[in-house]
This record gives structure tokens, sequence and C-alpha cells, in this order.
């Protein structure tokens, strides 16, 4: 006879019986952890090279001071943006980094990575991405935009512009220009204007100067290299006025 005691104990082994008899999932091999965590952060970098940050260098002087750059080097690294933009909102100041919007970009600005590890780096956003262009915008859509005032200064819906952050202020007179940007459209121009080839140089091609929004890759956020000049990008308080909300469409007598 089974006491109730040896009883529990006889249906407890007879249950644990079957757990015990599963056999336990092996670790992956440290060769397929590595693989795996490899493709996982690359993955990783494609998204957010996509969606949130990209990596850029500057190739030319034309946002001197703002952004130092040439064909030669050393040029500023900075990381772009992208977040700002998922709402599709582009404001009068920003620095956009845009895809060429058609025979803009010259061949010494065209750098790209040069071998095939510089260009692996580059698709997963691990290197810093060159044949792009890198403005200010002046004018969004339904701005007039021109050029130039008693004083030499871009003039934007009748609102002159003191801009402190161009490489020489008298600069502006060299390109007399007065248009009307077209909705969905930017009018930009780089930060030395006295050597960039911005909206004003291309007014001639198709296009008229302008860029798509939708050309736009992101907004410049910091610069991250070199070190000496690493920091965040500022925007410049001037295009806070709200006077420049205040479209006009009229011609006004100078």
């Amino acid at each position: 006879m089974v006491s109730p005691h040896e009883d529990t104990a006889v249906a407890g082994s007879q249950q644990a019986g079957p757990r015990s008899g599963k056999q336990q999932k092996k670790p992956l091999p440290l060769w397929q952890e590595t693989i795996l965590l490899l493709v996982t952060a690359l993955v990783l970098a494609v998204v957010v090279k996509s969606f949130f940050v990209q990596a850029f260098f500057i190739p030319s002087s034309s946002m001197e001071p703002t952004l130092i750059g040439s064909p030669n080097g050393p040029n500023d690294r900075i990381l772009v943006q992208k977040v700002s933009y998922w709402s599709g909102d582009i404001d009068r100041g920003d620095i956009v980094v845009f895809d060429d919007p058609g025979g803009w970009l010259p061949a010494s600005e065209s750098q790209q990575p040069h071998n095939v590890v510089q260009r692996s780096l580059e698709v997963f956003g691990l290197y810093p991405t060159g044949g792009h262009l890198i403005k200010r915008v002046i004018g969004v859509g339904g701005d007039r935009v021109e050029c130039c005032d008693r004083k030499g200064r871009v003039e934007v819906n009748g609102v002159s512009l003191d801009e402190p952050y161009l490489a020489d202020q008298t600069s502006n007179q060299d390109e007399p220009f007065d248009v009307e940007v077209p909705e969905g459209y930017l009018w930009v121009m780089g930060d030395n204007r006295g050597n960039s080839a911005d909206s004003r140089a291309h007014q001639g091609d198709p296009g008229g100067g302008f860029v798509d929004e939708g050309e736009v890759v992101g907004k410049a956020w910091i610069k991250v290299w070199p070190f000496g000049r690493a920091g965040s990008i500022d925007e410049p308080s001037v295009f806070d006025d709200p006077a420049l909300d205040q479209q006009e469409t009229a011609p006004r007598q100078k």
C-alpha cells in the first residue's frame, strides 16, 4: 500500500519526467553569431542613412565661411538630418543638401569614393558622401526674391536681408536678379556669393535655377570633422522676421 506522501512523490516524478526529457536549444556558434550581428548592424546603418542621418563632405568654397571646403581638401565633414523634412516643411535660412537638378555640379565637385571599400561604406552610410550640392535656402514657394536694394542686400517679399554669415557683404551685386519662386521649389544661394554657382547662375537653364523640394536630401545639422571646427550649425535669426511671410506679387517701384 502506498502512503499519500508516497503517492504525491510518485505523481511529481511522473510529471517532471517529460520536462526533463526536452532538449535545451543550443547556442549559435560564434562565427554564426558574429555574422548575424554584422548583418543586423549593416541593416540598421542603411535604415539610419535612408531616414535619419547621413554623412557628407563639403567639396568647394561656395559655403564659406560657414562651411569650409576645397577640391583638394581639407573639407568639413557634416551630418545631415532628415527628420525635419518628414513633413516636407523646408524653411528659409536652412542649409540643405540636394541632388544635382541637372548640370549644376562641375567635375571638380563630383568627388566619389575611390575604391571598393569606400564605395561599400558609402552605401551603408559609413563614408561621407559626395556628388551633391549644398546651399542656403533664400526663397520658398510663392516668394519674390530679388537683388539688390540700395545697400546691396537681397530682398525677400520686400524685406531686405542682413546676412551676417556672408563671406563678402558686397558680392550680392555681382549678379542682379528678380524672380518669383514656384510652389514646391526653392531659390538657393551660397554664403560665399562671389564664388558660388547657385540659383543665380542657372536662371537660363531648364528649371530657371529653382530646386525641386523633392531633390532635397536633408538639412545640415552638425560639423563633425575636423575636430577644431566640430559643432552645431547655427540658424540665422534674420529669417525669423514675420514680414517675410507677407508675400507680394505686384511689381514695386525702385
